[in-house]
């Protein structure tokens, strides 16, 4: 059956929940993976309570042989592969630690490179697939007081795009989302229960989701590397 990887995946209200339900409901059996089993647990069995197919899956995005486990049971009609993985990680250079920015890197970066280079390792033999990475603002431009997470997510948007001029001749598509703002779930609204009142000034999940899709269903004459999601009152 079409498979679909994704890793990342937190509460329901997330990004990595969503991205699994609209490509379950888009017919792919989707292999849902996280660090935490209840969770993973409960968006697999939310997907099939509504008919989908979902398979739950622990794994450590920074572990190759998490990784490599998981690539080995999407089997050899992995048509998807999204990466989510990684998580804010303020602090000012002078203070910083040096295993916490080692940290930042290994999730948003490395850990990049251990599911791309795996999920192009299944691909190749179709000469079919597609890769997404979850990008940031971060991603673009450098801010004082987040310099690993700068760099991390910065790196990781370049080892998207080496990707993508790599593996494009062999049918895969690699993409990138970068999302510019915080977005409109449940690590916000648990962290500020104000957020709940101005809601227009954070990301749509669903809209964030659609710009996954549009990447996943482009033809290959006309692919595109990046799409960028931010609010009307996003200062860019």
């Amino acid at each position: 059956m079409r498979t679909a990887i994704v890793i990342g995946v937190g509460p329901d209200r997330g990004l990595g929940a969503q991205l699994c339900k609209r490509f379950a409901a888009d017919g792919l059996k989707v292999i849902v993976a996280g660090r935490t089993q209840p969770t993973i647990e409960a968006v697999a069995n939310g997907i099939a309570s509504t008919g989908g197919q979902a398979v739950p899956f622990v794994a450590d995005a920074t572990s190759e042989a998490d990784i490599v486990a998981l690539f080995n049971v999407a089997g050899a009609e992995l048509e998807l592969a999204i990466y989510n993985a990684g998580n804010n990680t303020p602090g000012r250079i002078a203070e910083m630690e040096s295993d916490y920015f080692e940290r930042s890197w290994r999730v948003a970066c490395f850990g990049g490179f251990l599911f791309g280079r795996e999920a192009v390792q299944r691909m190749l033999p179709n000469k079919a697939g597609t890769i997404l990475f979850t990008g940031a603002s971060a991603s673009l431009r450098g801010r004082a007081g987040y310099g690993a997470f700068n760099s991390a997510k910065a790196g990781l948007r370049a080892l998207a795009q080496a990707m993508a001029k790599e593996y494009a001749a062999d049918g895969i598509h690699v993409g990138h989302v970068v999302v510019d703002g915080a977005i409109a779930g449940d690590k916000i609204f648990q962290r500020f229960p104000d957020a709940t009142g101005r809601e227009d000034t954070l990301v749509s999940i669903g809209g964030i989701v659609d710009a996954f899709a549009f990447l996943h269903r482009q033809p290959p004459r006309a692919w595109s590397f990046e799409v960028d999601v931010r609010t009307s009152k996003e200062k860019w």
